[in-house]
């Protein structure tokens, strides 16, 4: 039975056609009609169709007879095609044999293309190169395919040019993955061992995994263990994609298919899990389990105070099916409540933004990113840092350790100097380079990941005119040279607009918080100071000038000493008001200051 199955992904950089392409494909096979007119079947998101990037992994059972006569299962698993999700794409391509790699024949190989590519080929999968959008004017057909076969060490006659769009050669695709792709391995008697590659929440079966089964035979009823979560549940479905969810009787070593499993929180069953059977469990887990941790962290303040509750229940909602979104109550003297929350990564921060907006119709605030700090105390305790407000006092620390990330970044040769000059001001470090091509260049920099969340994506696609691409991994802990900064209005520290920066970056940032404070804090009846700070310091300094009335107005002509009396009396009311006086910051001040994201302009 399993020799004519074959498990199967496709691996694309955004927008290079791959979910175009799995249309194709699902039409071709008759899973679904030919005249059906939505295109992305497999994006079911509004957000996936509009961005053209998966966000959720799916897959799919088609039925294709080939050249020989034979009628085979085709399982395509589909990735999510975003640096943010590249745990869940590496636990994707765990579950195939083989991997379709996708280029555009008008933009060549890009950051992500390879980065995938190395994953696949680390997971030792077949891979079969497509160039695609060949029927568009400005495709470089030749060209790509030759940097196709030069990165993968093929003959170019291995590489299928396709127009996913037109239909073009895409049955060679098919052909290619019956013949190419190795049928899965596996014993359907042995102790079962079936690995999570996603999930959903389903509000009647509970979460739904979706699963390939790696050994063993999996059936409805059968009483089935989480190995690294330790829950225990019955399968109250199991079934395939077709592409709709279709129930079975039985899921065999080598095929993809789902089991329903009564859980109700997505955070009981994780991606990269391994499911068994209780009473004869296997001996060991499937490799490359990782618990999701998030890297980027930003507070979410519901614009009108009356929703916080809808708000709370918004994001309860959003974790069902997202075990990678963390999120913890907290309260801005600034904002008020809301709540801090844990991201993939900005691409991850945006889409769950997004959501919130559009599918629970709340109106937010998103507090400028930021990412976890490790501080080193002089007693050698070690302490996780969200938030500048949780730094603990200058005296008790010994270093503060930052995150840093390694980073690939793509480009023509053409602009490799305004892109060194941007990873120099962003504290990056150059490690090595390549040439793919005699006209691009593979850059590999080591940062801090405060540095790549904040503007780095924008200011790169403005230096390149939209042609360098990147991707990145997380590398570990460093020490660094950061500060607390902070800013005092009237002498009075501000915490909802303290933030933790590079000691070299501090009076820049600094200068411009102030500066900004100053147009948007309205003026008082007495003068307002606002300083930033740092290491108990004054880096920065602007005042904002009194409200005067004029005392003078009734005093027509008679003795100067009468005006000066009163210039005086008003003088001594100004510094008694001074002490005494409470400046209140508007909101607009604190959004404004957190959304231009304490200041990138000063940092780059």
């Amino acid at each position: 039975m399993s020799e004519n199955i074959r498990n199967f992904c496709i691996i694309a950089h955004i927008d290079h056609g791959k979910s175009t392409l799995a249309d194709r494909l699902l039409q071709l096979t008759g899973t679904i009609p030919p005249d059906m007119t939505v295109e992305q079947v497999l994006d079911s998101m509004d957000l996936e169709r509009e961005r053209g990037v998966t966000i959720k992994a799916s897959a799919v059972r088609m039925e294709y007879t080939a050249a020989d006569g034979q009628t085979y299962v085709l399982n395509l698993i589909d990735t999510p095609g975003h640096v943010d999700f590249g745990y869940e794409v590496s636990r994707a391509l765990a579950a195939c044999e083989g991997a379709v790699l996708v280029v555009d024949a008008t933009q060549g190989i890009e950051a992500q293309t390879v980065a995938h590519l190395f994953a696949a080929l680390d997971a030792d999968l077949e891979i079969i190169p497509v160039v695609n959008k060949i029927d568009l004017p400005s495709a470089r057909t030749e060209e790509v395919t030759q940097e196709v076969a030069d990165l993968l060490g093929v003959d170019p006659e291995e590489v299928i040019p396709i127009s996913a769009k037109e239909g073009i050669n895409v049955d060679k695709v098919l052909e290619a993955v019956v013949e190419r792709v190795p049928p899965p391995q596996g014993d359907p008697d042995a102790p079962l061992q079936a690995l999570i590659f996603d999930s959903h929440y389903d509000p009647y079966k509970g979460v739904v995994a979706y699963i390939r089964v790696v050994n063993g035979t999996l059936r409805k009823r059968d009483v089935l263990q989480l190995m690294a979560g330790g829950a225990t549940f019955e399968a109250v479905e199991v079934g395939v994609f077709r592409p709709d969810m279709q129930p079975v009787d039985a899921l065999r070593a080598g095929e993809v298919g789902y089991v329903a499993t009564g859980l109700k929180s997505v955070r009981e069953c994780r991606v990269g899990d391994t499911i068994t059977h209780k009473d004869r469990p296997a001996a060991e887990p499937l490799p490359g389990y990782q618990h999701p941790k998030p890297m980027v962290f930003a507070s979410i303040y519901p614009i009108n105070p009356e929703d916080y509750e809808d708000l709370r229940d918004a994001l309860g909602k959003l974790q069902l099916n997202d075990a990678a979104l963390t999120f913890e109550p907290e309260h801005s003297q600034a904002l008020g409540a809301g709540f801090r929350c844990g991201f993939l990564g900005m691409f991850h921060m945006e889409i769950v933004q997004e959501r919130l907006e559009r599918e629970y119709g709340l109106d937010i605030l998103v507090t400028a990113p930021s990412v976890e700090y490790e501080v080193v105390l002089r007693d050698g305790t070690v302490k996780r840092v969200r938030t500048p407000a949780e730094l603990p006092p200058r005296e008790k620390i010994a270093e503060i350790r930052e995150p840093w990330v390694r980073v690939q970044i793509f480009t023509p040769l053409d602009y490799y100097g305004p892109i060194m000059d941007l990873v120099t001001k962003k504290r990056g470090v150059l490690v090595t380079q390549e040439h793919p091509t005699p006209d691009r260049v593979v850059l590999h920099v080591e940062m801090p990941l405060a540095e790549l969340i904040v503007d780095f994506f924008d200011q790169l696609k403005s230096r390149s005119r939209g042609y360098a691409s990147l991707d990145y991994q997380f590398l570990g802990y460093r020490p660094g040279d950061l500060v607390k900064l902070e800013v005092l209005v009237n002498k009075e520290p501000v915490d909802a607009l303290a933030m933790i920066v590079a000691r070299e970056h501090a009076y820049r940032v600094g200068q411009k918080l102030v500066s900004r404070l100053k147009e948007l804090i309205p003026r008082q009846l007495f003068e307002v100071p606002i300083q930033a700070a740092a290491d108990g310091k004054i880096i920065a300094r602007a005042n904002i000038k009194a409200l005067r009335k004029d005392v003078l107005a009734k005093c027509y002509g008679g003795d100067v000493t009468r005006k000066k009396k009163l210039l005086e009396r008003q003088k001594r009311g100004k510094k008694r008001l001074k002490m005494v006086g409470k400046v209140q910051i508007p909101q607009e001040a604190f959004w404004a200051v957190l959304q231009v994201g304490g200041g990138e302009e000063g940092r780059s």
